[in-house]
Order: C-alpha cells, then structure tokens, then sequence
C-alpha cells in the first residue's frame, strides 16, 4: 500500500497508508481536527536494505567500468591439460 502525505490549514503534516485504488482526497488531521487535504509528494522509492543496495551499485558500476588487469597474477603454474602418452589415449575424440 502506498503511503500518503496530507496537510491541514494549520500547516500540520500527516501521512496515512492507504489502498492504490482509495479514492480518499482528504482526512481529518490528527493534531486539530480540522480538514487534511492530499498532497502530491515524491514516492519512497529507498525502501531497499542498505546492503542489498550496495551490492547493485557495486554491480552496476562494475558493468560499465570494468576492473582492468595491469599484470598476470602470480602464483604457481599449472598446465590446463595434462597430456598422455599412452597410444591407446590417442584413439580416443577429441574435444
């Protein structure tokens, strides 16, 4: 449900949870009693995790600024694929 912001004469705001499809234009305001009408507010769209936030951002940016690799990691050397000598072996399909 959306949450929206009324305001009375008396300058008080109030904010009230309401169905999309309430056709509510006004509201009696709790601090006077006196009529609150509906205002146009901007939307509470930052109602995410903070972390789950930072994680798109993160994402996002790596997307179109991509981390650029400077040298080759070092560590120990392995052979992608180890070769046989076995005649047999050479039969066989290879991928």
């Amino acid at each position: 449900m959306p949450l929206y912001e009324f305001s009375c004469d008396g300058g008080h705001l109030t904010e009230k949870l309401l169905p999309i499809s309430s056709e509510t234009r006004s509201i009696a305001c709790p601090a006077c009693d006196g009529e609150a009408t509906r205002r146009i507010s901007a939307p509470a769209v930052s109602t995410a995790d903070p972390t789950r936030m930072k994680l798109m951002d993160s994402t996002q940016a790596t997307a179109h600024q991509p981390q650029v690799v400077s040298s080759v990691p070092s560590g120990p050397s392995q052979r992608s694929t180890p070769v046989t000598r076995n005649p047999q072996h050479q039969k066989l399909p290879r991928p």
